[in-house]
């Protein structure tokens, strides 16, 4: 397997070794050693959630600059629909997208055009008969990895269509093809501008064997003060919004389940909630339903670490700017009765699932046995003071040899006063 690259990262230097992330992660991937947290790269999810729980912003996102489009001769946004939520008393995305076009961009492609198509798309899939259910979207690339991480069993379940970042991508290079053959393939530069690492991070990796067709992606807050200074009051503005409420509704937890017009949904949002509803799925424990929509980030992508605005003020400025606006912009053809091929991805990432203790099945029971009798041995208050989430975590780094008993601080205070009291005893 190739090497995952990571969009989330820790600076040492502010790391002071609190275990207020090593609580939050919902993979167990971070460690505390030598004083300071240690990510797990190959359980890191790339979700953010540290860097959200982060009390001295020791945990970090990277991202491109955006001097990186300046290699190419056609520069493309695709702004995530988040990004409207980020101004206050927007009464008009033309305003967003004609500050993109002043900010160097040749093109903008709106990423909410995109999902008006895949929610069409997914309506239609759903009906599609042998399809395994509740079918589960595949938007959210950290729930992507989550599922082949953790979930293995529901891969069958996750929907194979792109998700609309990636259909913004082929659409928007097609576009300018058609209107401008003299360039290159080479030439022409898609920028995403993300709300979160995870995005970020599937750029770099691709899915599988599919790579993205996105070249460069900026965070919203690194844009957001360049745009705002170009976004002036102007009379003549060009109409270049190509989206509706369906679209935009995409930014907040809800509105691509929505967008199906289907009863038959659950719409779940922060990682811990996720993980629930996954446990449910898994255990058969859940009612009948057509179609989970799952979002790593609370409220959806509004409440990614990448954003400027409070998660509920940007739902609250989506809703005011969906008011007036159609229903969708994007319909598909009434004699296509198919999904194109170039809406679909073929394969699931393999992973090495993250409960998977050895390749050999001996070899893993006898380890199981062993994290299961030191286990019953620990305190079982999870304080996290040993450099691990919980107990449970700490026998099996120790099985494996990534920690030694002593580091139980708790376990090994007991033992130093039984015997202090078996000393005294035979004095």
């Amino acid at each position: 397997m190739n090497k995952y690259e990571h969009s989330v990262y820790l600076d040492v230097e502010k790391c002071n070794g609190c275990t207020t992330c090593l609580r939050h992660c919902p993979t167990e991937a971070i460690r505390i050693r030598n004083n300071h947290a240690v990510i797990d790269q190959e359980r890191c999810i790339d979700c953010g959630e540290c860097i959200r729980v982060c009390p001295n912003k020791a945990k970090k996102a990277s991202s491109n600059p955006l001097s990186e489009m300046d290699r190419f001769k056609w520069k493309i946004a695709l702004p995530a629909p988040t990004l409207y939520g980020q101004f206050d008393n927007l009464e008009d995305v033309d305003y967003v997208l004609d500050g993109l076009l002043k900010i160097g961009f040749d093109d903008v492609f709106e990423v909410s055009a995109a999902a008006e198509l895949v929610s069409a798309y997914t309506r239609r899939y759903l009906k599609t008969e042998g399809i395994k259910k509740p079918a589960i979207s595949s938007a959210c690339p950290v729930i992507m990895r989550l599922v082949a991480l953790r979930y293995p069993s529901l891969k069958e379940n996750i929907i194979h269509i792109l998700p609309p970042m990636e259909v913004a991508a082929f659409l928007a290079r097609d576009k300018a093809k058609r209107e401008h053959p003299e360039l290159k393939d080479e030439e022409i530069g898609v920028c995403f501008i993300s709300p979160c690492p995870g995005k970020v991070s599937y750029v770099k990796n691709g899915f599988s064997s599919y790579e993205s067709l996105v070249d460069v992606v900026v965070s919203i807050s690194d844009i957001y003060f360049q745009l705002i200074s170009k976004m002036e009051p102007d009379s003549n503005i060009k109409t270049l919004s190509n989206s509706g409420m369906i679209g935009i509704g995409w930014a907040t937890t809800g509105g691509e389940a929505a967008s199906l017009f289907n009863e038959k949904y659950l719409a779940a949002d922060g990682i811990e909630n996720v993980n629930r509803v996954l446990d449910q799925i898994e255990n058969g424990n859940i009612p009948q339903l057509e179609f989970i929509e799952l979002n790593a980030c609370t409220g959806g992508c509004v409440g990614g670490v990448m954003t400027i605005q409070n998660p509920f003020i940007a739902r609250a400025r989506l809703q005011s700017l969906r008011k007036y606006l159609p229903v969708s912009q994007n319909f598909l053809s009434s004699d296509e009765d198919y999904i194109p091929d170039s809406y679909f991805f073929e394969e699931f990432p393999t992973y090495n699932p993250i409960s998977r203790l050895s390749s050999n099945m001996a070899e893993s029971m006898r380890m199981m046995s062993e994290i299961q009798k030191l286990k019953g041995e620990l305190p079982g208050i999870d304080c996290g003071s040993c450099g691990a989430p919980n107990c449970r975590a700490f026998a099996e780094d120790v099985v494996k040899g990534n920690a030694v008993i002593d580091n139980c601080l708790i376990l090994k205070h007991r033992q130093a006063d039984n015997n202090s009291k078996l000393q005294e005893e035979t004095e």
